[in-house]
């Protein structure tokens, strides 16, 4: 008999917040937390804008020892992970460690410190190169310091998927528990990647927005939009078996009822600009949830605000949902916190919780100029109070993967 899932915490860092409830307040207040990149001189850049974690330092949250041997990605990982697990009420009391999994993934993993290293061995020599350069940087090191970090012994994995990464941990964690292999998972997705190389790297593909107005930089669906705004951060969630949640009188945000995943296999960047196989990931979730297109009230979407994306994202709505395409709302929170690449599916979950929560749509801020192509309605700019019972979330990555989670008001 598969088991139900439910998503009992929380956690979050990201531009417009540092937890869960400063990110929500900037949603609701429509903060765009993109701003002149100040991780690295930009002279020499067409890119000057990021949206990058505001004041942070590292020893707020770590003994120097362990800031200096954990990247910038693995440190967003764990800050979001303790917030999810003290949200939760998860103790090695009332929880057996044994059976709590570490679904936890990377775009890129430490791109910082791959960076950083490749600059020591060319300048002064392999013998300078740290021998915490590995466990630094590869991308399975965000959930295997989560497991250290707490003592679970349940299975740890990292699926890398680009920016689908983090959807992927999550729907993968929710069939895992829903046939009975662990009762609770930490899932999501970090990413720290505001560094010259990695900047460089998408901006050579002509993949970011170059320009200087911060209002006009990343602007999911508006007939201007030029490209995405490289943001970083961190989402986890708590996804744990109801009557295990029930036993221990843990907060129930809500209940994850479907999970679609497939691939485009058409090209290593571009989406297939039919959606076809983006509209069967959506339309997979809906078979999970065992629902139809029209229950669907809101879909937070993967809108990147770079031209092929939105469109093509729109397009495979409306294939997925059909007529219902026409009445269901759909908004990107890129236009807040910038693209956070394999974290994006984690804070987006965390949100699409939170409007459910809430009872209110998150809009697309900064939307300005229709584009026919993108013919949805986008909630833009004004939050919408609404009754939102069931909540769809779309994640994208370059190599043609796509994900997709359906969310539900929970009722015993």
């Amino acid at each position: 008999m598969e088991k139900r899932v439910v998503i009992t915490g929380l956690g979050a860092i990201t531009p417009i917040g540092k937890n869960v409830e400063e990110t929500w307040k900037g949603i609701e207040n429509g903060i765009c937390g993109i701003d002149k990149i100040s991780l690295f001189d930009t002279t020499n850049f067409k890119t000057s804008l990021a949206a990058e974690i505001k004041d942070y330092q590292p020893l707020d949250y770590f003994e120097p020892k362990q800031a200096k041997r954990f990247d910038r990605s693995s440190q967003f990982t764990i800050i979001s992970a303790r917030e999810a697990v003290k949200d939760s009420g998860i103790t090695a009391e009332n929880t057996n460690f044994e059976r709590v999994g570490v679904f936890v993934s990377s775009g890129i993993g430490g791109l910082r410190t791959i960076q950083e290293q490749c600059e020591i061995n060319c300048l002064k020599g392999n013998n300078r190169v740290s021998p915490m350069f590995i466990p630094m940087s590869i991308a399975n090191m965000p959930a295997g310091n989560i497991a250290i970090e707490f003592g679970f012994k349940g299975e740890s994995i990292s699926i890398v998927t680009a920016c689908a990464s983090s959807t992927h941990a999550i729907g993968e964690a929710y069939k895992t528990i829903k046939q009975g292999y662990e009762d609770v998972i930490i899932a999501g997705g970090t990413e720290a990647s505001i560094c010259s190389v990695g900047i460089a790297g998408f901006e050579n593909m002509k993949a970011l927005y170059t320009g200087e107005d911060k209002s006009r930089a990343s602007i999911p669906f508006d007939k201007e939009r030029s490209g995405f705004v490289m943001g970083e951060g961190a989402g986890m969630v708590i996804l744990e078996e109801l009557e295990h949640a029930k036993k221990r009188g843990a907060k129930i945000y809500a209940e994850l009822i479907g999970f679609g995943s497939t691939s485009d296999a058409y090209h290593i960047t571009s989406p297939d600009p039919e959606g076809n196989s983006s509209a069967r990931a959506m339309t997979r979730a809906m078979e999970d949830a065992k629902i139809k297109p029209e229950d669907i009230d809101y879909i937070n979407a993967h809108g990147t605000s770079t031209h092929l994306n939105d469109s093509t994202e729109t397009l495979a709505i409306k294939k997925a949902l059909g007529d219902a395409s026409k009445k269901v709302m759909v908004s990107s929170t890129k236009g807040n916190t910038g693209h956070l690449l394999g974290a994006a599916g984690g804070v987006e979950a965390i949100i699409s919780v939170k409007a459910i929560e809430n009872q209110l749509v998150p809009a697309t801020i900064n939307y300005r100029e229709k584009d026919e192509e993108c013919d949805l309605d986008i909630v833009p700019n004004n939050p919408k109070k609404a009754g939102i019972n069931i909540v769809m979330s779309n994640s994208l990555g370059f190599g043609g993967h796509n994900a997709c989670i359906i969310l539900k008001k929970y009722k015993d």
